[in-house]
């Protein structure tokens, strides 16, 4: 870690009210690191070395079986990630990758786990943390259990509307691909679904979607604050 970066790290959510000589221990051991795009980070079934914190850029979170492939998150700033197997000294359930370049703040596992132990404010933004990535969780689970794929696809599409201003045009941050296998489909699917939807009012050419009518996408989907969650979770 070098001297100009500290300030920035500690004003992340999850040391910003830590000890300051905390902190300063927990930055000694800490790596601040710049990678190119499609770098691959961790692998599913390894120990837990590091904890990852997404500065700059993106991360994907995906898995593999048997000859399966699947998208789990996107991971963008300022996130971590795999932060229950850190706590638990557990082995990694995903793989992670970058999409693209990305700045990410690594700390090793133990003296992670050794500032939980000694650091009140610490362990409770890791709790807050982890309390996060459970209800976001439970609502993507929620979504794939009591939505149609057609309807995952409209809830997704408003969250992203919300998020880039409102105007009805989407621009689609991940290719298409990526996008079927967080939403728990097929390409084939995906592109059907898109087709089900101009009904109500949504236009796609490549990557742009244009809502003209954000009420009918709405009364189809029927958006909860029970099922879509509040972050970005394109």
């Amino acid at each position: 870690m070098r001297a100009n970066d500290l300030p920035e790290v500690r004003a992340l959510p999850l040391f910003r009210s830590m000890e300051p000589e905390n902190f300063s221990e927990l930055m000694n051991a800490a790596y601040l690191q710049r990678f190119p795009r499609q770098v691959d980070l961790i692998f599913e079934g390894e120990p837990a070395d590091f904890l990852y914190i997404v500065v700059e850029g993106c991360v994907e979170l995906f898995s593999r079986h048997a000859a399966r492939e699947t998208t789990l998150a996107m991971v963008r700033p300022v996130r971590s990630f795999i932060l229950a197997a850190v706590i638990r000294d557990a082995v990694y359930l995903m793989s992670a990758r970058t999409t693209e370049v990305s700045r990410l703040l690594m700390i090793p596992s133990e003296n992670i786990r050794a500032a939980f132990e000694k650091d009140a404010a610490f362990a409770r933004a890791i709790v807050t943390e982890l309390a996060v990535g459970f209800r976001t969780m439970v609502k993507e689970y929620k979504a794939l259990k009591l939505r149609s794929g057609t309807e995952r696809l409209a809830a997704r599409l408003l969250i992203q509307n919300d998020a880039q201003g409102g105007t009805g045009r989407v621009v689609l941050p991940y290719d298409k691909k990526t996008l079927a296998s967080l939403l728990g489909m097929t390409p084939e699917n995906l592109s059907r679904s898109f087709a089900a939807l101009k009904k109500y009012g949504v236009g796609v050419d490549g990557n742009t979607i244009d809502i003209t009518d954000i009420e009918a996408v709405k009364r189809f989907c029927r958006p909860s604050v029970l099922i879509d969650a509040d972050e970005d979770i394109f």
